[in-house]
């Protein structure tokens, strides 16, 4: 994987935020991009949703967004690609972007797209971890910061947090804590891969 450097700590890494909903990651990564030691500056945001709660955060914080519809992935990934290259974007974070990048395009930004999951990776990839977690009475969750490759969920691990999973949890309880501990870990995940 190719690290993404800053060689200035002034001068920060133009950045793009891929969300598909609520966009509480995203409201995360924009309060930690404000701070004077941060590496990156969000400068677009990208939904596939024109109703996007996330969409909300964006306009709160003069931050360019764009939606696609995504009728076609190969359309969409085109004119995303165009924003990206007019904003002169280095790096982007997928927090809870519901669509699947093509091979393509991730070359395009090899090493330069992080993801996170709402799993211990490499246990439960792609949809319903939590269903998952707690059909298998597993102990343990949690949530992972990783690189995206090609194959779905399954790049290089930048960090994870793990999350008890209690007797009476269900999915929404133990959706609403591992978000929040999601919100704490991709700045700091952030901070790692640029220092």
């Amino acid at each position: 994987m190719k690290k993404v450097k800053s060689k200035d700590c002034s001068k920060k890494i133009n950045s793009a935020v891929f969300i598909s909903g609520r966009g509480t990651n995203f409201k995360s990564l924009l309060s930690f991009s404000k701070k004077k030691l941060s590496p990156i500056r969000i400068k677009l945001l990208i939904t596939d949703n024109k109703k996007a709660k996330g969409i909300f955060f964006a306009k709160k914080n003069n931050v360019k967004f764009k939606s696609f519809s995504y009728k076609t992935r190969q359309r969409s990934e085109l004119k995303i690609f165009k924003e990206l290259k007019k904003n002169k974007i280095k790096f982007i974070m997928l927090a809870g972007f519901m669509k699947i990048l093509s091979k393509n395009f991730i070359n395009k930004f090899d090493g330069k797209i992080v993801n996170i999951h709402p799993s211990l990776l490499p246990k439960y990839k792609g949809l319903n971890a939590h269903k998952k977690v707690l059909k298998n009475k597993d102990k343990f969750s949690g949530c992972t910061v990783h690189f995206v490759s090609k194959k779905l969920d399954s790049g290089k691990i930048i960090m994870q947090k793990k999350v008890r999973v209690l007797n009476n949890d269900n999915i929404k309880k133990l959706e609403k804590r591992i978000l929040k501990i999601e919100n704490k870990i991709y700045p700091l995940a952030i901070k790692k891969i640029f220092n």
